[in-house]
């Protein structure tokens, strides 16, 4: 059998794990140019809670009664086409279940000697949004500083070290005093504040003395809001995520200066997906797999065990449970 989480009802509110179910379903079977990948492990973002509530175009109508979507790192255990392996390691949309078919043209072979987790942390979608939001988007350079919201999360915690990398000063934003004593003493960010905080835009002011360059956004609302009042002169705002509005049934309203802080200061502020850089992934994996060969770029990866944790595990992760890139690993 098939184990599989499947959407059960549809969110109006928060998000609880009652929203999904667990089933089990007869084994799938491969047609003519089909492999069957068996799922080791796949991750768990925030930005699939979008997904849930219509809000992310690129992922489709909402729906219940399917599985739930989710990139994967798996295993090919049976295959009708001559383009891969039995044996071969893949990153695929595994879906919250033990076992998809696939088409070869929707599977990336990961190189031998690599990493399989790497490839839903550093070297998959996680890493590549940063590197490509902070470089191509955010236009970051050496001695300008770069702030980032939801600095412990999967992606935030790799931009502010790529940003590192980059010679920049760092300033990262996240939820508990803990998470930010990690990014500054191993990740190495210069700096980091806590939102919830009483005093918290006095503290990102004293984190900013020479203001912010580049803003790496992943939370949208009040946080954007004061990033905006630190920008300097031809700034930058990446803006990749909106957190803040993804489990709610009333979101933020926008942040106050706009558009009249993006006039005066000449800021450019600029939404990006992933995808739009799918022709340059290669590259950017390349100089990823460097830095984490180097140690320059650490990894965390907060692990789950099991298929059946998974819902728990995404609505611990909506409300700022996790370090770093949260994974469920079969059993």
């Amino acid at each position: 059998m098939n184990e599989q989480i499947l959407i059960k009802t549809l969110p109006s509110g928060k998000l609880a794990a009652d929203h999904y179910e667990r089933v089990a379903s007869p084994m799938p079977e491969i047609q003519a140019g089909e492999v069957l990948v068996k799922t080791n492990a796949f991750a768990i973002t925030a930005g699939t809670r979008a997904g849930l509530q219509g809000s992310a175009s690129y992922a489709g109508a909402p729906t219940t009664g399917i599985v739930m979507g989710g990139t994967g790192v798996g295993t090919i255990v049976a295959t009708n086409s001559d383009a891969v392996q039995v044996g071969d390691q893949v990153l695929t949309s595994t879906g919250w279940q033990q076992y998809s078919v696939q088409k070869p043209s929707n599977l990336e072979l990961i190189p031998a000697g690599h990493d399989p987790l790497h490839y839903l942390g550093p070297m998959g979608v996680n890493g590549l949004t940063a590197y490509f939001g902070l470089l191509s988007v955010g236009e970051a350079r050496a001695e300008q500083t770069v702030m980032v919201s939801a600095a412990a999360g999967s992606v935030g915690h790799l931009v502010g070290q790529m940003a590192k990398i980059q010679d920049c000063t760092v300033v990262g934003v996240a939820g508990s005093d803990q998470k930010n004593d990690t990014l500054v003493s191993k990740l190495g960010f210069d700096a980091a504040v806590n939102y919830k905080n009483g005093d918290y835009r006095a503290a990102l002011k004293e984190a900013t003395p020479d203001g912010v360059d580049v803003y790496f956004d992943n939370t949208g609302g009040f946080i954007l809001g004061s990033a905006l009042f630190r920008m300097n002169v031809g700034g930058r705002i990446a803006c990749c995520g909106v957190v803040s509005q993804y489990d709610t049934s009333s979101p933020e309203p926008g942040p106050k200066g706009i558009p009249g802080l993006l006039v005066n200061k000449r800021i450019t502020m600029r939404g990006f997906l992933v995808f739009d850089f799918a022709d340059q992934y290669a590259e950017a994996r390349s100089e990823i797999h460097g830095w984490l060969q180097s140690g320059a770029l650490i990894s965390l990866t907060d692990q789950v065990s099991g298929l059946a944790a998974a819902p728990d595990a995404f609505v611990d992760l909506l409300a700022g449970g996790n370090i770093g890139t949260r994974v469920v690993v079969l059993d």
